[in-house]
């Protein structure tokens, strides 16, 4: 098991460029089953979670041609259905919560797909209702064999039809709609998730020959075609990552440039760390963080204690609720963090606790932070990451922290952030993989 040795304390500085979007990344890539056509995409991330789904892709048949370091050509005209029966793809599937996008696409174009349930951060409960209600919707047929395989099928073509989905779930919009592009007639999705990454891939599908209406919207109009074709795509920047940078470049005290933002596609992630008194400064579509020796948490307007919660797009995402946190215990003032979605993702406190932040966890979905406004600086500790974006939460405290940290099980880093070891160390930081 490999871990990060860092030495903290260090004021870095310089520019860094956002990797493509992981989440982006998982839905696009999957979407090249939809057609027997030739797609290329850029700005995919190097990193474990997607060179994993890629790999899935190759061996399920699909011909893959790397053209850069972050373009790929594929081509799906020759998929393997038989390779689903396969103890290789049960492994390899199973081993990556972005297998489950496979599903949609599979079931439009081919009418059957299999999985096991996928793995991925130990985060809480993920529940996949969302998809398989959705899909059975337009027309698959829903087996489970034991707890954890499932297999749909389709009894003759998809047909589309209304569907009113129990929750905005991105992965179970972009598997329905992957679906229904191909299903006969019209499918309406309300309260489909509408995050820049699903719009991203509507605008693929459109590209490809779909009918789509609605797309930035909680209310998708499909109508069905008889075949898709090819595109090309290109992937916005990772959102997570440019949060993660402006939460690092505040908690180390340290003058950030980020480049090539898309900041029209950030929504509340600026506007909710300038809530936390970090200075950012908009340079054409670059973000640019001044060094600051302290930063004061906003009140409400009654002079009440400020809650940083998140939502489904356009509310605030929960994958920058762990950075948020951390980032606030060197904070001047109080910030209640209430994490809604997954109950388990707060549970890396402890270690912030361990390192002299003042946390209170009041439940598995609400820890209160009382900022210690850079009086005292945290202090190094030996830490296990529990799941990709607690562990970057960890390292940002690690590389502001007195003192040297180990970082353990930093392959979860790896699943999400692209050589993040290199490109820090480039502006500065002291970190050591070992």
């Amino acid at each position: 098991m490999s871990s990060f040795e860092v030495r903290g304390g260090r004021k870095l500085r310089g520019e860094i460029t956002p990797q493509g979007a992981k989440n982006e990344a998982l839905q696009i890539l999957c979407a090249v089953l939809l057609t027997p056509e030739l797609v290329t995409i850029s700005n995919i991330p190097d990193i474990r979670d997607v060179n994993k789904l890629i790999e899935l892709l190759r061996d399920m048949g699909v011909k893959v041609e790397k053209l850069a370091p972050d373009t790929y050509t594929f081509q799906a005209d020759e998929v393997n259905l038989d390779y689903l029966d396969t103890p290789e793809f049960i492994a390899q599937a199973g081993s990556l919560r972005g297998s489950v996008m496979i599903l949609g696409p599979m079931l439009g174009r081919y009418g059957r797909c299999q999985l096991p349930k996928p793995g991925g951060d130990k985060i809480g409960r993920r529940p996949m209702d969302t998809h398989f209600l959705g899909l059975e919707k337009l027309g698959g047929k829903l087996t489970l064999e034991g707890t954890d395989f499932y297999r749909i099928k389709a009894e003759g073509k998809l047909r589309g039809t209304y569907m009113l989905l129990d929750e905005a779930s991105v992965t179970g919009t972009a598997n329905i709609l992957m679906a229904a592009v191909l299903a006969e007639g019209t499918t309406t999705i309300y309260n489909a998730a509408c995050e820049p990454y699903l719009q991203q891939l509507c605008r693929m599908l459109i590209r490809m020959g779909a009918n789509i209406t609605g797309t930035g919207s909680n209310l998708l109009v499909i109508e069905g075609v008889d075949s898709l074709g090819g595109t090309e795509h290109r992937m916005l920047p990772d959102m997570i990552e440019i949060g993660s940078f402006i939460g690092l470049a505040a908690m180390t005290g340290s003058e950030i440039t980020i480049k090539d933002c898309q900041i029209p596609e950030l929504g509340l992630i600026p506007d909710t760390f300038r809530k936390l008194g970090i200075r950012l400064e908009f340079r054409g579509d670059d973000i640019h963080i001044p060094a600051q020796d302290s930063y004061e948490i906003s009140t409400y307007l009654d002079g009440s204690i400020l809650t940083i919660s998140d939502h489904t797009w356009p509310g605030f995402t929960p994958d920058l609720l762990s950075i948020v946190l951390v980032v606030a215990t060197q904070a001047k003032g109080t910030v209640l963090i209430h994490q809604k979605m997954f109950e388990s993702r707060l549970f890396f406190v402890d270690k912030l606790i361990d390192m002299g932040a003042q946390i209170i966890l009041c439940d598995p979905h609400r820890a209160t932070v009382i900022g210690l406004n850079q009086q005292k600086q945290l202090h190094g500790i030996t830490m296990t990451s529990p799941d990709i974006r607690a562990g970057v939460a960890l390292l940002i405290a690690a590389l502001s922290a007195e003192g040297s940290s180990r970082i353990l099980n930093i392959e979860q880093i790896d699943r999400g952030y692209q050589y993040i070891d290199q490109r820090l160390n480039a502006l500065g930081a002291d970190i050591r993989r070992v």
